[in-house]
């Protein structure tokens, strides 16, 4: 599996999605998908606090609805926060009116104009509804595969030492990832923190 998007990829693409941020500073930007899930998301927080970087979540409304005070921890710490649908909706699974209902049921808990398709699938059909609504659909240029299993936690690191300035990398939240995921966060904040590197939400 490719753990960098290439290039041609996101010239191709980018008049619908973005893939990285346009900047020439040393700013990388972490992202999360699939929480908030308390048991995770308040050791992602306490991390980020150490370095002093900020992320975006890309949450799913049912989370929110669940853990309240996990998802206000977000807030309250600084972080931005995308539309995951509320229940996670896989596009190429759902029908039109199904994934647009979970788009839209999730603005109800939640007011973003960030959104990231559930597994980076979406018809084309779902993606004008989408950006029909203003909202700007954020890829990646680079994912951990921390929610990978048969991954041991340096080989995710491996996939996850390719940043460049601009670049959105990908973690997830939740229980599934979370050995891999804090073991590369912790490094990732590391390394780059040493090369002079900050970390931004996107806004």
């Amino acid at each position: 599996m490719i753990s960098k998007i290439p290039r041609f990829l996101q010239q191709l693409f980018k008049k619908n999605v973005e893939f990285r941020q346009n900047t020439k500073e040393k700013v990388i930007f972490l992202t999360f998908d699939d929480g908030p899930v308390p048991e995770v998301t308040n050791k992602v927080l306490e991390i980020l606090k150490r370095y002093n970087a900020k992320a975006t979540f890309f949450c799913v409304g049912d989370n929110i609805r669940k853990y309240p005070e996990c998802y206000q921890s977000l807030l309250d710490q600084g972080h931005s926060v995308g539309n995951h649908t509320m229940y996670h909706s896989n596009g190429l699974r759902s029908t039109f009116d199904n994934y647009k209902t979970s788009v839209d049921e999730f603005e109800t808990l939640c007011k973003t104009n960030l959104f990231r398709p559930p597994y980076g699938r979406i018809t084309k059909e779902q993606l004008r509804y989408v950006k029909s609504k203003g909202y700007r659909i954020i890829l990646w240029t680079v994912i951990s595969f921390d929610y990978n299993k048969k991954y041991s936690p340096t080989r995710c690191l491996r996939n996850s030492l390719k940043l460049k300035a601009g670049d959105i990398i990908l973690f997830h939240d939740n229980p599934k990832a979370e050995r891999n995921m804090l073991f590369c966060l912790k490094n990732v904040l590391s390394y780059y923190s040493e090369k002079g590197f900050r970390f931004e939400r996107i806004v």
